[in-house]
């Protein structure tokens, strides 16, 4: 059979029935220029938006006496940055004219990578053009209503004179969250082994285990925290009743998140094959010493992430500690808010909690990310 210089060469195809049908390197790829097309106005649009936004923004600076040189300097700024936005929509239509030059030429490889080009800019800058989209909505919010909610959750004096009060009382949310989390790493562990003792002789307790993480793990932490921060105190009992609103909330969140955290033990465990478990024992080491020698070292690596996980959520209920009276930094705000009549000190709040919280989920993605680097190796 001979091949015409048109015809790529390559292997036959072969026909339904095993006959040889006609050679081909295949179909050329679909035309991707619609998509360039799509990419480049929507990119123009979204530029003219951001720049409309950006003056919208300077004018009202302007009427708030702040529209100084600096700020002027970073509007423009953002909006030279903004043009970035042009560099894959441009890219993929210079590469939307190369396929088309290489299906002229009949290089369908080169047509296809070209083809492979457009879409991945063009998503590329649909994707980048859809971020600024919803920045410049949520500026447009900000600046609703004369500057009503900007000035209602950010009001950059407010938060400058509470910014030292609210971080002091925030010291009171970091200290309940460390202590807590000791004890809770503590007692998950002991509800979690409780729960994993073989044999007859330990089905009561194993029972016991199980009432508490269902109980625990279906009554809401604000509850939890309510009951034990003024129930406590009414029954009378010695060394009880006249602790620390503080000292209520670590029992309660210990009690709250030790039930997540006795799961997080126990998957951990049962995930270590059960050979190292009867290896271990037939060494003769007692139940206790193979979970303490052999099961809890493997198992804690394995752990980690949603302890981390746990750790992040309990962070964030410390601010539930207000409802028994303390003094932390939801209630601090809640307090010169209150005062002001704004509620930008609460804001702060918010941003010392997302400060604190960032950096520990992504160290708990950086760990995830390894070990499944580490199961697919």
């Amino acid at each position: 059979m001979s091949v015409t210089p048109d015809q790529p060469a390559g292997k036959p195809t072969l026909g339904l029935f095993g006959g040889e049908r006609r050679w081909s390197a295949g179909a050329p790829p679909k035309d991707a220029t619609s998509w360039a097309i799509t990419a480049l106005v929507v990119s123009v649009i979204v530029i003219l938006m951001t720049w409309k936004t950006l003056r919208d923004i300077h004018a009202a600076l302007v009427s708030l006496d702040a529209g100084g040189l600096a700020v002027a300097a970073i509007l423009v700024l953002l909006g030279l940055v903004v043009l970035l936005l042009l560099r894959p929509a441009t890219t993929s239509w210079r590469q939307s004219l190369a396929a088309k030059q290489a299906l002229a030429t009949n290089d369908l490889i080169a047509a296809r990578t070209a083809t492979a080009v457009v879409r991945d800019s063009a998503y590329s800058a649909l994707g980048y053009s859809a971020m600024v989209v919803i920045l410049l909505a949520a500026a447009q919010f900000l600046m609703a209503n004369n500057l009503a909610v900007s000035g209602t959750f950010l009001k950059i004096p407010l938060i400058i004179d509470s910014f030292k009060p609210v971080l002091w009382a925030f010291r009171i949310n970091i200290y309940v969250a460390v202590v807590a989390q000791i004890c809770v790493l503590i007692w998950g562990l002991i509800v979690a082994i409780a729960r994993l003792i073989p044999g007859e002789a330990g089905r009561p307790v194993r029972l016991m285990a199980i009432i508490y993480t269902d109980m625990f793990r279906g009554l809401p932490a604000i509850i939890n925290i309510y009951l034990v921060g003024f129930g406590i105190p009414l029954t009378g009992l010695p060394y009880l009743s006249n602790l620390a609103p503080e000292t209520y909330a670590i029992i309660a969140l210990t009690l709250t998140y030790g039930a997540y955290v006795a799961e997080v033990y126990r998957s951990g465990i049962e995930s270590i094959h059960r050979s190292q478990v009867s290896a271990a024992r037939s060494l003769g080491l007692s139940f206790f010493q193979t979970l303490r020698y052999v099961v809890v070292p493997q198992a804690v690596r394995r752990m980690i992430p949603p302890l981390l996980n746990d750790f992040i959520g309990l962070q964030k209920d410390t601010a539930l500690i207000n409802v028994i009276g303390s003094i932390d930094a939801f209630n601090q705000a809640r307090i010169i808010a209150a005062n002001n009549f704004n509620l930008s000190p609460v804001s702060t709040v918010a941003l010392l909690f997302i400060l604190i919280t960032i950096p520990q989920a992504r160290f708990v993605d950086k760990l995830l990310e390894r070990d499944q680097r580490r199961m697919h190796a």
